[in-house]
């Protein structure tokens, strides 16, 4: 598993990594006067948006054997947009908005899906638990990453040169990657004996379709902790020294929550693993109405990176569950990423509107925690459906 597992493991670092950090640069661009939380927003949730956007070319990449040509010129674009991100001025909002949200969405996201598909097509018997492992990469990125943007851009490094530090680091893990990375996948002659997935086949299937519509209103409030925590701390009069280590906080405790769902996974079935992981991750969100000093935001990190962890990693097997023929797993992920990426693109700019200046923080915790929990009875519902369709409780 190492060998299969390793380079994707570097690759989801250095893009799922850096992305799940984009609450330090919320808490920058805010503080520094860039523009309103919810235009901020904009430029994590553009970049999420094309992240998982991304999956649907992608995907079609992958199945059609161009996987290592699609995972590089991501690498390419996404490496060169965080550069040209260090030449943007913090007084010039599209500067950003073009380079953070647009380049590096784009190029992340051609090297995303890719990665985290490939394991279906390596594994079967412990594939939830590869995938989960891939994943893991995300989290230790969210460790690295914040704390490295944090010294760097608030110490006397400033802003150009300590995203150049963050660029050149994701510059040697990506290279990395792609000397190491291989797809096991039929050849471009094999497919031509393969039987093409059908779209239409695909997206009239209710029990995926169900658990689309679930993951989009889970996900629609997922991030908001992942943006907002910091500057949710340093607001609420936590020490900036603590407030800028809640991001690790989280990510860190999303390790654990990326390997053992998935563990479980393997053994009871994603769809049943994600329905739990999701209505966790809905409670912690009411949750914050408590949280007021920093012992309760240290335990609400924890449990939050725990959970919504869980969710993310365990999204990508229960897509792929639904494959009937491996040649269908790509389009089954990049479709549902693509239905998702809507939810990822206004999830956040949302919570941001309802904030008004981070005095109103009633408003995004209620909508964020509400859509969580509606995507509970979709998945549910997928669940049922496609238990019976397989005959077996195993989904």
């Amino acid at each position: 598993m190492t060998f299969r597992v390793r380079p994707r493991w570097l690759a989801l670092f250095a893009t799922f990594g850096y992305t799940s950090s984009f609450g330090v640069y919320q808490d920058l661009y805010t503080r520094a006067g860039t523009s309103s939380s919810s235009n901020i927003s904009w430029i994590g949730s553009v970049q999420l948006f094309f992240f998982v956007c991304m999956g649907l070319p992608a995907g079609r990449l992958l199945d059609k054997g161009y996987f290592r040509h699609c995972v590089l010129a991501g690498s390419i674009i996404y490496v060169l947009s965080i550069f040209t991100l260090s030449l943007a001025s913090l007084d010039h909002y599209y500067q950003i908005f073009l380079s953070q949200g647009v380049g590096m969405g784009i190029g992340s996201g051609l090297i995303y899906l890719p990665s985290m598909a490939v394991q279906a097509h390596h594994w079967k018997v412990r594939r939830a638990l590869a995938m989960g492992v891939v994943i893991t990469g995300s989290s230790f990125g969210g460790i690295v990453y914040p704390i490295m943007l944090n010294r760097f851009l608030h110490g006397s490094v400033g802003f150009a040169w300590g995203v150049r530090a963050s660029a050149f680091l994701t510059f040697g893990v990506l290279v990395a990657a792609n000397c190491l990375m291989s797809a096991r996948l039929p050849s471009r002659s094999e497919h031509l004996g393969l039987a093409k997935p059908n779209f239409r086949d695909i997206v009239t299937d209710i029990p995926y379709i169900l658990a689309c519509v679930g993951a989009f209103f889970v996900i629609w409030g997922l991030f908001f902790p992942y943006f907002y925590l910091q500057l949710y701390a340093i607001l609420h009069g936590l020490p900036p020294n603590f407030a800028f280590y809640t991001l690790v906080i989280q990510n860190a405790a999303s390790i654990l929550g990326r390997t053992l769902p998935n563990f479980l996974a393997d053994k009871v079935g994603p769809l049943n693993v994600s329905i739990f992981v999701s209505f966790g991750t809905g409670v912690m969100v009411f949750a914050l109405f408590g949280v007021t000093d920093l012992s309760g935001v240290v335990v609400f990190a924890i449990l939050y990176g725990f959970f919504s962890g869980g969710m993310l990693a365990v999204f990508a097997p229960a897509v792929a569950s639904f494959a009937r023929e491996v040649p269908e797993v790509g389009v089954r992920m990049g479709f549902s990423y693509f239905l998702c990426s809507f939810a990822f693109l206004t999830g956040t700019p949302i919570s941001g509107a309802l904030l008004n200046h981070g005095t109103l923080w009633f408003k995004p915790i209620i909508f964020s925690g509400t859509v969580i929990l509606a995507g509970v009875p979709f998945l549910v519902a997928a669940r049922v459906l496609h238990a019976k369709r397989k005959n077996t409780s195993h989904i």
